[in-house]
C-alpha cells in the first residue's frame, strides 16, 4: 500500500466492500476500472487495457491493467454487462473537484444488477423486469416480486408439501432477472436449477439475519403503509420474510428513495389460474417454444397495444388469467363495449399512441437520474390524457366508465410546460433547457451570455451621457479585465466614483464597482446560468416526485384502457366471439380455431372444430389419428381459448361456453435432459406422476403420446392406467384431451363412463392420403404411419420396403393389411358432416328448447348433411 497514490488508495477502499461488483470509478468525465475489473471489462465490452503506472521499470503483467469508458456513455456500457449477468457498482465524486482540498470525496451511490435496472438501454420495452425475494422453511414458502422501474411489487405465500413446487410455478409466472434467496431455498435443487438453467436467473443467497421476522414487517411497514401490511397472512410470516428480504436488497443496491415502489399486490392461491412452466412453453404463451420469438406464441396474436405499460400489463394479464367469474365477466364486458363502439375504439388507439412510458420515466424521475428529456418525454405523454378521458367519457357503465374517472393531470403538464423548453439537451448540466420568461435570473444571466458586447454598449453610451465626456469608451485586456478609457482632454470632467486603474500617454484608465460587477457577470455567467438551471430542474423533479402515486394511478388506468382496446381489435379483426363464462364445469365451443395457427398462415383455409367436455359426461376425449393430421393443434386450441376467456378476451369461435378452469396441463413432446441423467421416457413419467399429484377435478390436462418412450405393451398400460385414473371422479374426474396412437385404447368408450373417441378424419385415394383437420366422433384404427413417412419426403425405396415390412407382420400376428373396413380406413366428407350431426344431437338438451329454437337446430342439421 505504501508505493501506491492517495487516489489507487481509495479506489481499493471502495473495492474491498464491493468485491461481487466492477466497480465504475469516476475521474473526470470518465469511468475508469483497475485490476481485475478491468480485465473482466475489457474483454466483455471490447475495450483496450492499458495500465496507470508510470515506472518504466515495470513489465506491462506487473502494473495495475486498467480501461475506461465516458460517463455520458456508460448506459450502453452497463447494459452489456447486466446482459452478461454482472454487477456494477457506480462510484461518483461526491463533493465538487473545483471546491475540494486534497483527495475528492468518492462513494457507492448505486449498485446496479440484472433486477434493478432502470435504464431504458437495459430494458425490454413490453417486459416487465423482476427482483425476486424467495423464502423457504419446512412448513412455509414466501415469494415476492418487484419491478423498480415501475414500482409494480407482487406478494404471496403457500404452506403445505406442495409449498417448494408452487415457488417453482411463480417463478415460471414471473420469470424474475434476479431473485434473493435464504439458505433453503439455495438449497432447494429443483428451485435453483429452474432459476440458473432454465430462467437464466442471477441469484443471490442472503444470510439468515436478513430473513428475522420483526425486521422484516417493519420494512414492509416502511416501505407500503400499515394498511398494505396489514394485507399479509398472519398465520404465514414467509410472505414478509421474502418481502421483508428483497426491499432491503433494493434499498441496500440501490441507495436512494424508493417512493414510487409504493403498490403492493398481495395474491393469494386460487386468485389465478396456476401454470407451470411447462404448460406455458408448450401453449407457447410469450415466446415460441423453438426461437424463443414473439412472433408465433399467443401474446404476438393480442398484443396490438399502443403504449409499453398496456404492452407489459398484457403480458402480466396472460402469466396470470382470472380465475373469478365477475371479474373475468366485467373484463369481457369492457372489450364487448369497445368491439360495438368501432369509431371510438380506433380515436382511441390513435390516441393512445402518442403516449410514452409514463410508469418508467416516473420511476427515473424519483431516482434522479431522469435527463430534461425524459421529463419533457413525460409531459409529452400527459398532454394527450385528457382526449384519452374525453373517450373513455363515452362509456358510462362497467369498467370502461371507471377508466373515464382517470385523473388528466393537466397541472402537471403545465408545471413542465412552463418550466423545460420543448427539445432539452442531452445533459441537465450543460443548461439551455429552463424556459425563457420561467425565471427571471436566468433570463438575466443568458442576455448577458448571449449579448455581452451589446451590454457593454449600452453601458458605455450611458456612462458618456452621464459624464458628457464623449471620448469615454469601455475596453478589456487579460490583465486588468473591464475598464473605462478618458482622454487627457476630459480627465478634470471624470466622476469621484471612478478608480484609476492606468495612466496613458494620451489618457487614463478606470474602473467601477459597477464595472466590475458586471465584468464579475459576464464571465461567470455560463457557470452560474448552468448550475442555476440545473438547481430549478432538480426542484422540478421533487415536486413532480411528490405526485408519483398519482402518475403511476393514471399510467395504470391508460395501460388497462390499451389492453382492453387492444384485445377489441383483435376480436374485430379475427372475429372472434364473446364466450360465456360460468362455474359449470363445462367447455363448449361451436366452430373453435387455433389463434395463433391462423394468424401465421392468413391465406390458408383454417377447419374449425366443435368442443364438448362435461362435468360428468365426456369428460375425457381420446384423440387418435395420424402424425400431421392436426392432433395437437386441436388439444392446444381448446387449451389457448379457455386461458384467452379467463383473462377477458373473446375467443377464436363462432360460440363458445366455458366453465372456470383451476390449471391446465401440458405433456407434450419431450427430450433426453442428458444433463440432469434423464431418458425421455424418464421425463415423461416424472412430468405425468406431477400433474396427477397435483391436478384436481376442475384442471383441464393435454396429454399427448403418453406411454409412446417404451415398449408397446408397458406403454399401453401406463396410458391406459392414466386414462382410468384421470376418467374416474372418485380419483381425479379432470376434463383431459388424450391423443394417442394406442387404437386398443378406443375400446375404453363402451366400459369407461365419461370417455369419449374422437379421431381427426382423413380422406385416402389408393395410397396417397388427404389430411381434412376435422375432428369427428368415433376412433381410428390406423396411424397412417407410412403414408405420412411418405408425404415427409422418404425415398421411395424405403417406403415400399416399409409397406412389405408391414404386411409380413401383420400377417405373422394374425391381422392381415388387406381390404380394411371401408368405414374406417376412408372417411368421406359425408362421413365427417353425418357425425357432426350424431355428435351435436348427442348434446343437445332436447327438453329445454323451444319450438323455434328446434326448428333452428333441424335446419343447421339439414344444412350440415347437405
Amino acid at each position: 500500500m505504501a508505493e501506491l497514490t492517495p487516489m489507487m488508495k481509495q479506489y481499493l477502499q471502495i473495492k474491498e466492500q464491493n468485491q461481487d461488483a466492477i466497480l465504475f470509478f469516476r475521474l473526470g468525465d470518465f469511468y475508469e476500472m483497475f485490476g481485475d475489473d478491468a480485465r473482466k471489462a475489457s474483454k466483455e465490452l471490447d475495450l483496450t487495457l492499458t495500465t496507470r503506472d508510470k515506472d518504466k521499470n515495470k513489465s506491462f503483467e506487473e502494473k495495475i491493467p486498467m480501461c475506461g469508458i465516458p460517463y455520458h456513455a456508460s448506459d450502453a456500457y452497463i447494459a452489456r454487462l447486466i446482459a452478461k449477468g454482472y454487477k456494477v457498482a457506480i462510484c461518483e465524486q461526491t463533493e465538487d473537484p473545483a471546491t475540494a482540498k486534497g483527495l475528492v470525496d468518492r462513494d457507492i451511490i448505486r449498485v446496479v444488477t440484472p433486477g434493478t435496472v432502470i435504464d431504458a438501454a437495459c430494458l425490454e420495452e413490453g417486459r416487465s423486469n423482476f427482483c425476486a425475494g424467495l423464502y423457504l422453511d419446512d412448513t412455509c414458502a414466501g415469494f415476492s416480486v418487484c419491478d423498480i422501474s415501475t414500482g409494480k411489487t407482487h406478494v404471496t405465500a403457500f404452506q403445505g408439501p406442495d409449498r417448494a413446487e408452487h415457488l417453482l410455478n411463480e417463478l415460471g409466472r414471473f420469470s424474475p432477472a434476479e431473485a434473493v434467496v435464504n439458505q433453503a431455498a439455495y438449497d432447494c435443487g429443483p428451485l435453483l436449477s429452474l432459476m440458473q438453467d432454465k430462467l437464466h436467473c442471477h441469484v443471490e443467497r442472503l444470510p439468515a439475519g436478513r430473513f428475522q421476522l420483526q425486521e422484516a414487517e417493519r420494512t414492509v411497514r416502511t416501505q407500503f403503509g400499515d394498511e398494505a401490511a396489514a394485507r399479509l397472512p398472519k398465520g404465514n410470516p414467509a410472505a414478509a420474510l421474502s418481502l421483508g428480504a428483497l426491499l432491503g436488497y433494493l434499498h441496500e443496491t440501490q441507495k436512494t428513495d424508493l417512493r414510487h415502489v409504493d403498490d403492493l399486490d398481495y395474491y393469494q392461491q386460487g386468485q389465478f389460474m396456476e401454470l407451470d412452466l411447462t404448460a406455458r412453453r408448450n401453449l407457447e404463451l410469450t415466446e415460441t417454444l423453438r426461437s424463443k420469438e414473439k412472433k408465433g406464441s399467443l401474446l404476438w396474436v393480442l398484443d396490438k397495444t399502443k403504449t409499453p405499460m398496456g404492452g407489459r400489463m398484457l403480458r402480466s394479464w396472460l402469466e396470470r388469467p382470472l380465475l373469478s367469474v365477475t371479474a373475468i365477466t366485467r373484463r369481457s364486458g369492457a372489450v364487448g363495449q369497445l368491439v360495438d363502439h368501432t369509431m371510438t375504439r380506433e380515436e382511441l388507439a390513435l390516441a393512445l399512441s402518442g403516449i410514452g412510458d409514463m410508469e418508467r420515466l416516473v420511476g427515473r424521475i424519483v431516482y434522479g437520474t431522469a435527463g430534461g428529456r425524459d421529463v419533457v418525454s413525460l409531459k409529452n405523454a400527459m398532454a394527450r390524457l385528457p382526449h384519452v378521458k374525453e373517450l373513455l367519457s363515452a362509456f358510462d357503465r362497467g369498467r370502461l366508465g371507471e377508466l373515464a374517472q382517470l385523473d388528466p393531470l393537466e397541472d402537471l403538464t403545465d408545471l413542465i410546460g412552463r418550466t423545460l423548453c420543448d427539445d432539452p439537451p442531452f445533459s441537465v448540466r450543460e443548461g439551455e433547457f429552463i424556459r425563457e420568461g420561467f425565471d427571471p435570473e436566468v433570463d438575466r444571466l443568458r442576455s448577458i451570455l448571449h449579448g455581452g458586447k451589446g451590454v457593454i454598449a449600452s453601458m458605455e453610451a450611458a456612462e458618456k451621457e452621464k459624464t458628457g465626456i464623449r471620448t469615454l469608451k469601455i475596453g478589456y485586456n487579460k490583465v486588468f479585465g473591464y475598464y473605462i478609457e478618458v482622454s487627457n482632454s476630459f480627465k478634470d470632467q471624470v466622476p469621484d466614483t471612478y478608480i484609476r486603474k492606468q495612466t496613458l500617454v494620451n489618457g487614463e484608465r478606470y474602473i467601477t464597482q459597477e464595472l466590475k460587477d458586471l465584468e464579475h457577470d459576464i464571465l461567470s455567467a455560463s457557470d452560474r446560468v448552468s448550475a442555476l438551471e440545473y438547481e430549478l430542474f432538480t426542484r422540478l423533479r421533487q415536486e413532480l416526485s411528490g405526485h408519483v402515486a398519482r402518475i403511476q394511478a393514471t399510467a395504470a388506468a391508460v395501460a388497462e384502457a390499451d389492453c382492453l382496446c387492444s384485445l377489441a381489435a383483435v376480436a374485430v379483426k379475427n372475429n372472434y366471439c364473446c364466450p360465456a363464462v360460468d362455474e359449470s364445469g363445462v367447455i363448449e365451443i361451436h366452430q373453435g380455431r387455433h389463434p395463433v395457427v391462423e394468424a401465421m398462415r392468413p391465406d390458408a383455409l383454417f377447419v374449425p372444430n366443435d368442443t364438448y367436455m362435461g362435468r360428468s359426461e365426456d369428460r375425457v376425449s381420446i384423440i387418435t389419428g395420424p402424425n400431421m393430421a392436426g392432433k395437437s393443434t386441436y388439444m392446444r386450441q381448446v387449451a389457448l381459448m379457455v386461458l384467452m376467456a379467463q383473462i377477458g378476451s373473446f375467443v377464436p369461435a363462432k360460440a363458445a361456453r366455458l366453465g372456470i378452469v383451476d390449471r391446465i396441463f401440458t405433456r407434450i413432446g419431450a427430450s433426453d435432459d442428458l444433463s440432469a441423467g434423464q431418458s425421455t421416457f424418464m421425463v415423461e413419467m416424472t412430468e405425468v406422476s406431477d400433474i396427477l399429484r397435483t391436478a384436481t377435478a376442475d384442471s383441464l390436462l393435454i396429454l399427448d403420446e403418453i406411454g409412446r418412450g417404451t415398449s408397446t405393451f408397458d406403454g399401453m398400460s401406463i396410458a391406459r392406467a392414466v386414462l382410468e385414473y384421470c376418467a374416474d371422479p372418485k380419483r381425479l374426474g379432470a376434463k383431459t384431451l388424450f391423443a394417442t396412437h394406442y387404437h386398443e385404447l378406443t375400446a375404453m368408450e363402451g366400459t369407461l363412463p365419461g370417455v369419449k373417441n374422437y379421431n381427426i378424419a382423413v380422406r385416402t385415394r389408393g395410397e396417397e392420403i388427404v389430411f381434412l383437420r376435422k375432428i369427428v366422433p368415433g376412433g381410428a384404427d390406423r396411424s397412417y404411419g407410412i403414408e405420412v413417412a411418405k408425404l415427409a419426403g422418404l425415398p421411395e425405396a424405403v417406403v415400399s420396403r416399409a409397406r412389405k415390412i408391414l404386411r409380413q407382420l401383420e400377417e405373422e400376428s394374425g391381422h392381415p393389411a388387406a381390404a380394411p373396413a371401408p368405414r374406417e380406413d376412408q372417411v368421406s366428407f359425408a362421413a365427417v358432416a353425418e357425425g357432426e350431426v350424431i355428435d351435436r344431437l348427442r348434446r343437445a338438451q332436447v327438453d329445454s328448447l323451444t319450438p323455434l329454437e328446434a326448428l333452428q337446430l333441424l335446419y343447421e342439421l339439414k344444412k350440415k348433411l347437405t
